[in-house]
């Protein structure tokens, strides 16, 4: 073999050995497929709903901390009318009381200084009246002059003045005008008076021990009727126009394990509290059950007025890693579907409002969301 030849020999094999080399991982790579995009099959295809997204009357929920209260014109601070010592008390907290029911018992001098004192004025008026009975007669009789008359009738007028000023004290001392009149027509003093309960309710404070001596200013006993109560709280300025009286508002108690009451907007504040920059807003309770019971914490949902906005219905969200989403149909293609990262409001009677992510008329998976959602996770595992 002549040399051309064997030279040109040696490149044919050496072309051969370089084609034989080539590995396969030199193919050009295949295009991966789109992880947010979805192709079911027909059998899901056909369970899936699709709609248009479009407006709807939609009102923010504000929610805001407080706390359950007394109703304020339900409740009684009761204490002695007299100054004295405390004698024996019939009342415990919890006990359900009604009008007139006897709390306490007050041992007190001021209140027999009292009775004496309306006795004394009422013994010196009947006298008094006497005297100008004979003194008509004797005037009649030419006895005695008008002006002797004259001057015990202005006496009399001076004891009936008394008289009813001493009645008018016992009664500030609490003595009721059927014990004053019993007092005197009998004569009979009493050192004791009662403490009473004035409304029907609970006795839910108790200021005070056997053998204290209390004062007319002192509160002895706190009792409230717990069938209607308040859920108060502070409302931030710029929100506070959400509430209305007259509202309809639903409060979430977590005592009650998170169960929801409603009740209806008494007042709004007429005044910002300058420290706080809010609002005070009280709403009545209806307690006929005895559930709800005074301090316990409570969040009020203060709907606003209803604004038109972009929303879409709640089964139309798919949540995954804190993030809302949603499946966009394919333009063109409703066979094909891709997962679209949208921020949405909080959910109000079935649908969220849109604050981005989506434009009007978008179309998407308003039923079968949540099995779609499985059928992409289970094609990027390659199931």
């Amino acid at each position: 073999m002549t040399a051309p030849s064997r030279l040109l020999s040696l490149i044919v094999c050496g072309l051969l050995l370089a084609g034989c080399g080539k590995s396969k991982t030199d193919a050009p790579p295949s295009a991966r497929p789109d992880p947010a995009m979805v192709a079911p099959g027909e059998e899901l295809q056909a369970g899936l709903k699709v709609a248009a997204i479009g407006r709807a009357p939609v009102a923010d929920t504000l929610h805001v901390a407080g706390r359950i209260a007394f109703d304020e014109q339900r409740i009684a601070r009761i204490g002695a009318t007299v100054t004295g010592r405390v004698a024996d008390l019939n009342a415990e907290l919890g006990d359900a009381v009604k009008p007139g029911a006897v709390l306490a018992v007050i041992h007190s001098t001021e209140l027999t200084a009292a009775q004496l004192a309306y006795l004394k004025s009422q013994s010196t008026a009947e006298l008094n009246r006497r005297a100008v009975e004979r003194a008509r007669v004797l005037l009649a009789n030419d006895v005695i002059g008008s002006a002797e008359l004259q001057r015990r009738e202005t006496e009399l007028a001076l004891a009936d003045a008394e008289r009813k000023a001493a009645a008018d004290q016992l009664r500030v001392l609490g003595l009721s005008d059927k014990s004053i009149e019993a007092l005197g027509r009998k004569g009979a003093i009493s050192s004791t008076t009662p403490v009473a309960a004035t409304i029907t309710g609970v006795v839910v404070e108790r200021k005070v021990t056997p053998g204290q001596v209390v004062q007319p200013s002192d509160a002895l006993f706190t009792v409230a009727d717990l069938s209607r109560l308040w859920a108060v709280a502070q409302v931030p300025e710029e929100q506070s126009g959400q509430a209305r009286v007259g509202q309809q508002v639903t409060i979430e108690v977590p005592a009650l394990d998170g169960e929801k009451v409603q009740g209806k907007v008494i007042y709004v504040g007429q005044t910002v509290n300058p420290q706080t920059r809010t609002v005070l807003v009280r709403i009545a309770l209806d307690n006929a059950d005895g559930r709800l019971k005074p301090d316990m914490l409570a969040t009020m949902l203060i709907e606003g007025r209803p604004k038109e906005q972009l929303v879409v219905p709640a089964s139309a969200v798919v949540r995954e890693d804190n993030t809302d989403y949603v499946f966009v149909a394919a333009a063109g293609d409703e066979a094909r579907y891709r997962l679209t990262k949208v921020a949405l409001g909080p959910e109000g009677k079935g649908v969220r409002p849109v604050l981005g992510g989506l434009d009007a008329g978008a179309r998407i998976v308003v039923d079968g969301a949540f099995h779609l959602n499985n059928e992409r996770r289970r094609m990027l595992l390659g199931g």
